[in-house]
């Protein structure tokens, strides 16, 4: 694996999942306690399944979160827990982020307004990596694996009118906080940092007006880090709250496919990425889990289960 020059260590932009309504919790702290009940999600992407480098090693990016989320009445809003931990190359980060979200309630319509404080450890084996030019100054004096804990914090605004659409703004990562220097070496100010990366999500599920059975469940989500732009696309139609397909489109680099079951309060979940960058890069799997314990709310139903675990 190569590694050209550059000013600051940072991690690959945040990940980023085909079914990427399941990192909700993660990604918009907004979003926390926005259903009726205590939510738990576990979700695994194994990107470019098989993709080594010229000596070998796996170097393709691995994808584990977990997340829960619960409304708390006394609170006038919900908390969310996420642990996430992603692998890329011969780097490790594990970040923790735990937030809360005020629901301010407009009528027909809910608004979570979410900020959450993240701890991110971040670890890279230096030993492994190999410049493109012998004594790159910005590796010189850097040697064997290195970490170091960074703290951040995450803001969002999730608004949602229920069965009729919701619309998300995002910033995860504000500070971009700068951690230590990893070389002691003049000409070289590399040093890990955050990556600070903004989204807008939205979607909008609706039921066949003659075929009630059936829910369409169209969705976009954007997310940038400035450097560069990503956008989601995607469709899903969910047969009887139980049976659900969709696909979803990332221009210039994918196009996923997409089935779920769920059985009574548990839904299970499976993508597969079809790269369509044209270099021979293999696709992806993700597979996401997830649980709803439903709580006697005394209010009026706001259930997102559609569109959070289908």
């Amino acid at each position: 694996m190569v590694l050209a020059a550059f000013s600051g260590v940072k991690a690959q932009q945040t990940p980023i999942f085909t079914n990427y309504t399941n990192s909700y919790s993660y990604i918009n702290a907004g979003f926390a306690g926005l259903s009726e009940g205590i939510n738990l999600l576990g979700l695994y992407r194994q990107q470019w399944a098989g993709f080594v480098d010229t000596e070998g090693n796996e170097v393709a990016p691995q994808t584990f979160l977990l997340t829960g989320d619960m409304p708390i009445r006394a609170i006038h809003g919900g908390i969310g827990l996420s642990i996430m931990q992603d692998h890329i190359g011969f780097e490790n980060n594990i970040n923790v982020g735990l937030g809360y979200s005020f629901h301010l309630d407009l009528g027909s319509s809910t608004l979570g307004i979410g900020l959450a404080a993240t701890l991110l450890n971040r670890t890279v084996d230096f030993s492994k990596l190999k410049p493109i030019s012998p004594g790159d100054p910005v590796l010189s004096g850097i040697s064997g694996e290195t970490s170091d804990m960074l703290f951040d914090f995450n803001v969002g605004l999730f608004w949602q009118v229920p069965e009729s659409f919701y619309v998300g703004v995002s910033v995860v990562n504000v500070l971009e906080t700068v951690g230590k220097t990893l070389s002691e070496n003049a000409s070289s100010s590399a040093s890990f940092t955050t990556d600070r990366t903004f989204y807008v999500l939205a979607g909008w599920p609706f039921q066949f007006e003659d075929l009630s059975m059936f829910t369409f469940i169209p969705s976009i989500s954007v997310m940038s880090d400035i450097a560069s732009t990503q956008l989601n696309a995607s469709a899903k139609v969910v047969y009887n709250n139980i049976f659900s397909l969709g696909v979803n489109y990332r221009p210039q680099e994918s196009v996923g496919l997409m089935v779920g079951i769920s059985i009574k309060d548990l839904t299970i979940g499976y993508a597969y990425d079809i790269n369509t960058m044209g270099l021979g890069v293999p696709g992806s799997h993700e597979v996401a889990l997830s649980y709803c314990f439903k709580l006697d709310l005394d209010k009026t139903p706001r259930d997102y289960r559609s569109v959070r675990f289908l």
